[in-house]
């Protein structure tokens, strides 16, 4: 593997500054340690140790900023670097084919639905018609607008696309013109595309105004579903017209009827005529009328009332008292033992 001259520089500062950073927290250690020992020599020795090793981080910091700006200018001077071959690229290609699609799909065929569903007047009510007038003119009519009830005045009541049971009754409001009086009307009523009611009779209002169809019936017959309202002309269905609406929510059920309780049949009434006897003079007729009526009463009349008063039991509040009671004692303060000095040793003295 070969290794240039920066990546060389490199690799020694990062190598002077981990040592230096190493030397430094030996020091520190090293005096912080040597300052807690109770023997003179002992501690100097340490302080020593440890202040030579700060100094040796200090010189190890001032190597790596050395080697940063003064090694790679001196190697350059020993190892003058080579030239360096730069590769240039002479072929370009080019590409000149270029695929360009000259076919266009374009569909030829188109689905037309040939099936439209059109309203149309069913056979058995257009046997019920009464009226032979045959409409004049072109009629309007407009979308039906639905409400609960109509007032006095043609105002709608509550009105709305969505009704939420009970119901009693729907209205359908419109307004028409250039009608023909006289000529057959129908108004067909369906729920989720059933036929449910209509009415049908020969128009009887003028030829421009106000109109209605309403549906009262049962409230239990108001079953939830979307419902819809067609109007005809004759056997024409007025497209302008109708409307849908939604009943929501289950209808009331219907209220069971108790039957009568079972009554005492009527006493028959006895009357009494005497036969007149051949006395000439006819005598007085005596007519004696007896009644029975008897009247029996049966009122039972049973009360039951349960009376039944839960108390609850007492609510139990546990208390508990715990006092802790902590007491810090202080540690003895350690006594540094005395320092021994040695004597200087006594020199021995000879006799005389």
């Amino acid at each position: 593997m070969e290794l240039d001259i920066k990546t060389g520089v490199q690799t020694a500062i990062l190598l002077a500054l981990f040592f230096g950073v190493l030397f430094l927290y030996l020091g520190y250690r090293t005096v912080k340690s040597g300052s807690k020992l109770p023997y003179f020599r002992k501690r100097r020795d340490m302080l020593v140790r440890g202040w030579r090793l700060i100094f040796a981080a200090l010189g190890m910091g001032i190597v790596s900023v050395v080697i940063n700006f003064a090694a790679e200018p001196v190697a350059y001077r020993f190892f003058p670097p080579s030239p360096t071959v730069t590769l240039t690229p002479t072929i370009t290609v080019t590409p000149t084919v270029s695929p360009t699609l000259t076919i266009t799909l374009t569909p030829t065929i188109t689905n037309t639905p040939s099936v439209t569903n059109t309203p149309s007047m069913p056979e058995e009510i257009a046997a019920q018609f009464e009226s032979t007038v045959t409409p004049v003119g072109e009629y309007i009519f407009s979308p039906i607008q639905f409400a609960r009830d109509l007032d006095e005045n043609w105002q709608l009541v509550e009105p709305g696309v969505e009704f939420a049971n009970p119901i009693q009754k729907i209205v359908g409001l419109f307004s028409y013109d250039q009608m023909t009086a006289g000529a057959q009307w129908t108004a067909l009523w369906y729920r989720n595309g059933e036929l449910v009611y209509y009415e049908t009779l020969p128009w009887n209002g003028g030829t421009g105004g106000y109109g209605y169809t309403e549906w009262a019936p049962s409230s239990e017959e108001w079953l939830p579903g979307i419902y819809e309202v067609q109007i005809f002309v004759g056997t024409d269905w007025v497209e302008s017209a109708g409307g849908t609406f939604l009943v929501t929510g289950e209808p009331p059920t219907a209220t069971p009827t108790i039957a009568p309780s079972a009554t005492l049949p009527p006493t028959p009434t006895r009357t009494f005529t005497p036969t007149q006897g051949p006395s000439p003079t006819p005598s007085p007729s005596l007519t004696p009328t007896v009644t029975i009526t008897p009247t029996v009463t049966l009122t039972p009349t049973i009360t039951l009332t349960p009376t039944v008063t839960h108390t609850r039991r007492p609510t139990l509040t546990p208390t508990i008292t715990k006092t802790v009671t902590v007491t810090r004692t202080i540690r003895p303060t350690d006594t540094r033992r005395p320092t021994l000095t040695p004597e200087p040793p006594r020199r021995a003295t000879n006799p005389p």
